[in-house]
């Protein structure tokens, strides 16, 4: 089974994906560290992390398609999060597909007008220990999030709207996973 876990910076999907692991004994790859290994160990690769994010995921989605594709044909399971998971996995073939758990997390208009400044930045090194700066605005920060959800109900993709209480509807999240195990 891949479990592939995306949405926008800074919604526990690095957190989600350890407890997951905790939990199934399967390990996860975070997208970040196959970014910047790229990055580090090829200087001609044509991004950079300051990059958009589309740039970067058209770059390094066929990558993680092989991954998912050699992990289903092992029969290994591992866990995939990350920013640049694309909205659209249908480029992969239907007997991939029904082997993937797939879904996105973003954070509501309300949750990130009353935690951005708090509980959002505050937890966005909660695992992995980011030294930069958060660099949104709650404008930016608001209209990515809006955006995901908007493209998740065009695409029918499963995502998970934090509204109110961050730890239960993450925990749904957790919840729902486990049913598709």
């Amino acid at each position: 089974m891949v479990i592939l876990i995306g949405g926008n910076s800074c919604t526990g999907k690095t957190l989600l994906s350890q407890k997951l692991m905790e939990k199934y004994k399967i390990p996860y790859l975070s997208i970040d560290h196959l970014k910047m290994g790229i990055i580090r160990g090829c200087p001609e690769c044509d991004f950079t992390p300051e990059s958009e994010d589309e740039t970067i995921t058209k770059k390094l989605w066929p990558i993680i398609k092989g991954i998912i594709m050699t992990n289903i044909e092992n029969k290994q399971n591992i866990i995939i999060e990350g920013v640049y998971l694309p909205y659209n996995i249908n480029d992969l073939k239907t007997e991939y597909i029904s082997k993937i758990i797939f879904c996105k997390i973003c954070f509501s208009k309300k949750y990130i007008k009353k935690h951005l400044n708090g509980k959002i930045i505050k937890n966005k090194s909660v695992i992995e220990h980011r030294g930069y700066d958060f660099g949104y605005t709650p404008e930016k920060y608001t209209e990515d999030n809006e955006f995901t959800k908007k493209i998740c109900k065009e695409n029918n993709i499963k995502y998970f709207e934090i509204k109110e209480s961050y730890k239960k509807e993450i925990n749904n999240v957790f919840k729902w996973i486990g049913k598709n195990v």
